[in-house]
């Protein structure tokens, strides 16, 4: 979906979704979204964890698994949750 969001034309949603079309989707539990609430409520303002950051971040946790990220800097606030590159730039 951030992907999605940052198109800007009907062509950049199409070249999004096909990348995306191979990857398992993995949807949060109740558990995931209390997590993201209340982390949402708790970071969002001091240290600036979006509304989506804190979702995805808090499906990564739950499902115990390494967040693939260029964007730590407001994920990182998030605890219990670890963080990779996903490639070199």
């Amino acid at each position: 979906m951030e992907l999605v969001q940052d198109a800007r034309n009907a062509r950049e949603v199409r070249q999004a979704l096909k990348l995306v079309a191979p990857l398992h989707v993995a949807w949060p539990s109740e558990a995931d979204c209390e997590r993201a609430l209340a982390d949402f409520a708790s970071y969002h303002v001091s240290h600036g964890l979006g509304l989506l950051d804190a979702l995805i971040s808090a499906c990564a946790v739950g499902r115990s698994d390494t967040l693939c990220t260029f964007n730590v800097k407001h994920c990182r606030v998030v605890s219990g949750l670890e963080t990779a590159q996903p490639y070199e730039r």
